[in-house]
């Protein structure tokens, strides 16, 4: 019997079953005919025969269980999620037994599993659902067969279950499972029975191994990992293959202690080694050298010096501080750049991990910076103004853009000459003064001042002037700074001059010992940058950027014009991004008029000065960041910009000196082409691996020489006994 189909309960429960509903005469008839040919073509032997032979080519799943129902008279449920074909074939007679296990296995591969019930019920469902289905619980009398599902309850008497719940958890099938209980020790496993005994057998050997002896030893000079490493190679070649799973060593760092278990005899013997070894290291000296390839040795001091302290109060927590525990020191050599480290062997190695992992190469940034800066200024002037000749009446503007005209005539009247005078005394003496020429000092400041043109008309005792002037002015700043700097290094750039500034003035009472205090004051280009790289290649930067220039001088002092930006931007290297802009227009327009008249339309303009002036000024400033990781892209870089330059003195040397024919302007030589920079790192490489190789010959000798020691140790140790 097999039950199929839909019913009216949830799906998603096949413990529930309703009656299908039927199906029409024509499908009846089908499924009979092919439910008659699958028991006729598909099984040789008769229902109740001993042996059976199956082949099924493309048979839906149906089909399969509806014929091993009727086969080995059983009943069948499906889950409403089994569906598929199959394909099987058995040249071999199988027993009833056989057969089921046939079924199991063709299950159990398109990922089904049979859950059996009382009375030969058999339950089909998805092999993940299994486990929380009602299984048989199995043990060592009945642990089941081959694909059935089972759940075996295994104590464990020597191995805590918490640890060897991960380990069977990746050994176990998907549709498995282990769960431990940790109060009682106790590890529940689920699946198919086959990897279940698997499992159960590989709990029970590593249970077995759980009662060997177990042996703490405290070291006092050398280092816990370090003389693991010796004892395994020891034991390997003492005994051969197998031989180091006899005695496990595990080293405990944090309180540079051994864990050693094993056989009381093996026990007894790996102390007396580790006891000489640990001697051994005492008189041998806790100093060595390290000489940096990149750090500094004065700024990784302060470093390692906290390291120190830090691995030296774990080592201390819980435990009485010995005699010789807190003696670490760390020196400076400046001249080799080196450290020299005085410590105990598990202290050592802690510094000497993170020396190793400081000192490395850092990548550098290459920082190139653009400023763009476009001005364009246009101003126009318009003045008239009117004086007599004796400067008594007259109408002038004092607007800082035009000279007043009061200025102007009083220079002509002392350019004009003085005539002489002759002179005659009471006693009859004569005087005679000659002519006195006039003094063109004040006429050549006013004129000096004229911007322009400016046109004078005169007419009888009144004088008329009328100045005009246009000024256009036109601006084009590029600079290109660029910087090249290390990892979270900050690097400064400046291209400008210094200015002097009066700061302060002092004098004596008598104004004996006057002085005068100056401060000097950059100006120019200036550009502070300080990258930090960041995973992958986007690159963080401070940036402070300038550009300054002086505008003039005031009575008080110079003034300074000044464009700074300071931010911190992120960017990927070699992307060019826009740090600050300005966009500026600015429109100025002055008008000094006489009251009344200068409102006049027309007429007005006689009476008044007019000044218009517009200025535009664009800015920009660029900055493309560049991560330099090796010497490729340096020497790439560097190339691009030595040849430039030099290609520039080439062609000023094609042009020539002017007038001096044979002289020879300066040229760079030329730049060293990639092949010999590859020789030369070839070479340094070759070097750097010959040395390696030298450092691991050197070791391997040590450790034959202290393996020999220590058998010869081993041989008197036991002859004494």
């Amino acid at each position: 019997m097999i039950v199929t189909g839909k019913t009216g309960f949830d799906q998603s429960s096949p413990e529930l079953i309703r009656r299908p509903q039927a199906p029409s005469f024509g499908k009846q008839l089908k499924r009979k005919f092919c439910s008659l040919m699958a028991g006729l073509l598909l099984v040789s032997a008769p229902v109740f025969a001993s042996e059976y032979s199956a082949s099924f080519e493309k048979a839906d799943i149906s089909e399969f269980a509806n014929t091993v129902s009727a086969t080995l008279n059983k009943t069948i449920i499906l889950d409403p999620a089994v569906r598929g074909s199959i394909t099987v074939r058995s040249y071999d007679k199988l027993s009833s037994e056989q057969y089921y296990q046939l079924f199991l296995n063709v299950l159990e591969v398109h990922g089904f599993a049979v859950i059996e019930q009382d009375k030969n019920v058999l339950k089909i469902v998805q092999d993940k659902n299994a486990k929380m289905s009602a299984i048989q619980v199995a043990d060592s009398k009945n642990p089941g067969e081959g694909d059935e599902f089972v759940t075996w309850v295994l104590p464990v008497q020597n191995v805590p279950v918490r640890e060897l719940s991960p380990l069977l958890r990746q050994l176990n099938d998907t549709a498995g499972n282990v769960v431990h209980y940790d109060p009682s020790n106790i590890l529940l496993l689920t699946g198919r029975a086959a990897n279940v005994k698997r499992l159960v057998e590989i709990v029970r050997r590593v249970d077995m191994v759980g009662n060997r002896n177990f042996s703490v030893i405290q070291l006092e000079y050398a280092s816990a990992s370090e003389m693991q490493r010796i004892l395994t190679s020891l034991l390997q070649e003492k005994g051969g293959k197998g031989s180091a799973s006899q005695v496990t060593v595990v080293a405990d760092d944090r309180s540079n202690r051994l864990i050693v278990a094993g056989q009381a005899r093996q026990l007894q013997k790996v102390n007396r080694i580790v006891y000489q070894l640990d001697a051994e290291q005492e008189s041998s000296g806790n100093t060595r050298v390290f000489y940096l390839r990149y750090a500094k040795a004065a700024d990784l001091k302060e470093v390692m010096e906290g390291v120190g302290q830090t691995v030296q109060a774990e080592k201390d927590s819980g435990k009485a501080v010995r005699r010789n525990d807190q003696k670490f020191s760390i020196n400076v050599h400046e001249q080799t750049n080196a450290l020299v480290v005085t410590a105990q062997p598990d202290m050592m190695k802690s510094l000497e991990s993170v020396i190793k992992q400081l000192d490395i190469r850092r990548a550098q940034v290459l920082v190139e910076a653009i400023i763009v800066e476009v001005t364009d200024g246009d101003g126009i002037n318009l003045s008239f103004q009117l004086a007599d000749a004796n400067g008594s009446s007259m109408m002038q503007f004092n607007d800082g853009r035009t000279v007043p005209i009061g200025q102007i005539m009083a220079g002509l009247r002392d350019a004009e000459g003085k005539p002489g005078s002759t002179i005659i005394s009471e006693n009859g003496g004569t005087t005679i003064n000659p002519d006195q020429p006039g003094d063109y000092t004040a006429l050549y400041d006013a004129l000096s001042g004229v911007s322009g043109a400016a046109f004078s008309i005169t007419s009888g005792d009144w004088t008329a002037l009328l100045q005009a002037v246009t000024t256009s002015s036109k601006s084009n700043v590029l600079a290109t700074p660029s910087l090249m700097t290390l990892d979270n290094e900050e690097s400064s750039f400046i291209v400008g001059d210094e200015v002097p500034v009066i700061t302060g003035s002092a004098s004596g009472s008598n104004n004996d010992n006057p002085f005068q205090t100056v401060d000097r004051k950059e100006v120019g280009v200036k550009m502070t940058v300080k990258p930090q790289i960041n995973e992958g290649d986007s690159v963080k930067l401070d940036i402070t950027q300038e550009v300054s220039g002086v505008n003039g001088t005031t009575s008080v002092d110079v003034t300074f014009s000044k464009r700074e930006v300071k931010t911190s931007v992120l960017a990927r290297s070699g992307d060019t991004i826009v740090i600050g802009g300005l966009l500026d227009e600015d429109v100025q327009e002055s008008v000094s008029k006489v009251p009344l008249l200068g409102d006049i339309p027309y007429i007005g303009a006689l009476f008044r000065s007019t000044s218009s002036e517009v200025k535009k000024r664009n800015l920009m400033v660029f900055l493309r960041p560049t991560i330099i990781r090796d010497d490729n892209i340096l020497t790439s870089i560097s190339g691009k910009k030595y040849s430039y330059m030099r290609a520039r003195q080439l062609d000023r040397r094609d042009q020539g000196v002017e007038l001096m024919p044979d002289a020879k302007t300066p040229v760079l030589p030329e730049y060293p082409s990639n092949s010999d920079l590859m020789n030369r790192a070839r070479q340094k490489m070759d070097e750097a691996e010959q040395k390696e190789k030298e450092k691991e010959k050197s070791a391997k000798e040590d450790d034959k020489v202290a393996s020999k020691q220590s058998e010869k140790n081993d041989a008197e140790s036991g002859d004494n006994s």
